[in-house]
């Protein structure tokens, strides 16, 4: 039987019961100023000054709320999801990182470090390496335990526009910099949703019947969904093992974080809107009962 672990993961069951047949892992789900504030107290490295402004911007926010709302909706088809929102803040440690990968892996898939470089003591390193293996531990039994139809859902969301700033100890305040109103709007707009799904050598991994399923039901409603626009799968992830393991059976999506949040505010824990939430959810579960 699945169970939360406190501070490290909150599993949300719904449905029939049983073996579950959809696993939605939301890697990068501590959303709350809370969960920054709760792991920040522990660490004895010196931190950037204003750092829970980059948690804020650098967070999943609307991701756990869509999750949940998803695994709901599908229940009423007899579908047992659990939903996985890890509670560490990926300003410290990242839950979806291959902690050997390299910086040089990190560039090449666009993506920030597994180990964030203001964690500097030793005490430090060990305890988020701990949250970290406790989290991927129960994240692999949830995968080794789904049904005999099972699938998986990375859910992520990410800010509006493709932001360039170097993740160091000015990072604070050139982000601050860089979503002054002057300069913000002057970004590059992202898709409204991506599948992330082709990797470096172009290879396709998305589960092709699902992918046409959600765009024409996002298209019902005037929203896009694009094919790895923003980021390629990359083996740096843990969600490459998912979907290289799963083949077929396994999907990374990202939603524009401006699409849930309610407003979107990038310095603040946002409040994530009933009915933007409600807006995606029929386009996912009419995709996603396609495995089922």
């Amino acid at each position: 039987m699945l169970a939360s672990i406190p501070d490290v993961v909150d599993v949300h069951l719904a449905g029939p019961g049983g073996p579950p047949d959809l696993v939605i892992e939301i890697p990068h789900g501590a959303t709350r100023s809370a969960d920054y504030a709760r792991l920040a107290a522990q660490l004895t490295s010196p931190l950037p000054a204003g750092l829970a402004d980059f948690f804020h911007v650098n967070t999943d926010a609307g991701a756990p709320e869509l999750g949940v709302a998803i695994a709901a909706a599908l229940a009423l088809h007899g579908i047992t999801t659990a939903v996985l929102r890890c509670q560490i803040p990926r300003t410290f440690i990242d839950c979806n990182r291959r902690m050997d990968a390299s910086p040089a892996d990190f560039r090449a898939g666009k993506v920030t470090p597994g180990l964030m470089p203001w964690i500097t003591s030793p005490e430090d390193r060990a305890l988020l390496r701990g949250l970290y293996d406790r989290y991927v531990a129960l994240t692999r039994t949830a995968i080794s335990g789904l049904s005999p139809r099972g699938a998986i859902l990375a859910l992520h969301t990410y800010a509006p526009r493709e932001v360039a700033v170097e993740v160091d100890a000015d990072i604070v305040t050139n982000l601050r910099a860089a979503y002054a109103p002057a300069t913000f709007p002057t970004w590059p707009l992202r898709p409204e949703l991506d599948v992330i799904s082709r990797g470096t050598d172009g290879t396709d991994h998305a589960p092709a019947e699902v992918v046409a399923t959600l765009r024409a039901g996002l298209a019902a409603t005037d929203l896009t969904l694009a094919n790895s626009e923003t980021y390629p799968l990359h083996p740096s992830t843990l969600a490459w093992d998912h979907v290289v393991a799963h083949p077929g059976r396994a999907i990374c999506i990202e939603v524009r974080r401006d699409l849930l949040a309610d407003p979107f505010e990038p310095f603040a824990q946002m409040a994530i809107g009933a009915a933007k939430v409600d807006r995606l959810v029929p386009a996912f579960v009419g995709a996603l009962r396609r495995w089922f």
